[in-house]
Order: structure tokens, then sequence, then C-alpha cells
């Protein structure tokens, strides 16, 4: 018989392979774009939302996996996140690998400071995880300069980054107060008895 400590793990897991596939789904989405001459010159908030369907949106995957791992370890193992984002690279024809990689690299680093990072207040660990995150671009972008593929301009990544690191606080919240994810308390031992 399965304890109550091992079917919440995997509740959670099963939870965040099905909040992946809605957001990649959401991702896929051909959503249509509103154009400039459908609005008129002096309507402000038409162009805002021109502007803004021209836009990358957040990284909410990436923020979601950020938010876990620093609070619950246990509930997002590497194979999973490597799985769901190697999934998600083949879906949005991204060269397959290479964010899989940065992503599991970035998140077993947060896993290996969760001790450390446990008491620190939630403004330490958002420059944290806003330093991964571009990190990650910058590395990203290297690679891609080095083998000498085509990409997006250095702005338009940064901007994605800009909404990812601004959106971070609300999926923490979401996920504290809508899923009840804590960072582990001094002592706390998982469904294994490990001390987390």
């Amino acid at each position: 018989m399965v304890d109550g400590a091992t079917r919440e793990v995997w509740l959670h897991r099963a939870l965040f392979v099905g909040i992946a596939l809605l957001l990649l789904f959401w991702r896929l989405l051909p959503l249509p774009m509103a154009m400039m001459s459908d609005c008129a010159e002096t309507a402000g908030w038409c162009r805002f939302t021109v502007w803004l369907n021209r836009t990358p949106g957040p990284d909410l995957l990436l923020c979601v996996i950020f938010a876990w791992t620093m609070r619950r370890p246990d509930y997002l193992p590497a194979l999973l996140i490597a799985a769901v984002v190697l999934l998600e690279d083949m879906l949005l024809d991204r060269p397959p690998g290479l964010w899989t990689a940065l992503v599991l690299l970035a998140s077993e680093f947060v896993r290996g400071r969760v001790a450390l990072t446990r008491e620190l207040n939630f403004g330490v660990e958002w420059l944290l995880v806003s330093g991964l995150m571009v990190a990650m671009l910058v590395v990203y972008r290297l690679t891609f300069a080095m083998v000498l593929l085509p990409q997006a301009g250095f702005g338009f990544a940064m901007l994605q980054v800009l909404w990812s690191v601004m959106c971070y606080p609300v999926v923490v919240f979401l996920s504290r107060y809508v899923l009840d994810l804590h960072k582990p308390a001094m002592g706390e031992i998982d469904a294994y008895g490990r001390r987390m």
C-alpha cells in the first residue's frame, strides 16, 4: 500500500506534467495577432495590444521548474525535467537537447543549494533565479553563435527573460498558496526518510 507522502510526491509529479503540457499547448495555439491597420491612429490601447502581441511571452515552464525545485526538489527529479523540456524542444522546433541541458544544469544548481537557500528571503531567491535565467540566455545564444545558427535579436530574447523574471513571483505565489508548495523546514524528511 502506498503511504500518504509517496502519493503526494507522485500526485505533484503528475500535476507538473499536466501543467507543462497545458503551457506547451498554449504556446502551440495559433492565436490571432491584431494588426496595426485595424487600430485607429489615436487608439493608445490598441497600439499597446499590438505591441504586446509582437513581444515574446514569459517562459512559464522555466519559472515553474525553478519555483518547484527551490521549494520541493523531491517533486521534480532530473529525469522528469529533462523529459518535459526535451519534448518542448522538439515541439517548438528548437535544437533538441541544448535548452534541455541548460535547464537541467540550472535546476541541479538550484537543487544542490536547497539547504543554503532554505532560509533566504524571497528577494535573494528572485535575484538568484533571475541571474540563472540571464546566464542561460547568454550560454544559449553563444552556442548558437559558435555554430553560426540564425537566432532572434538579442533584445527580443532579453525581453522574454525579463517577462519570465517578472512572472516568477506570480508563479511562486500560486505555487505556495494554491498548491501549498513551501520550502522544507529544518529537519524535515522526504518520503524516503532522507533529510530535505
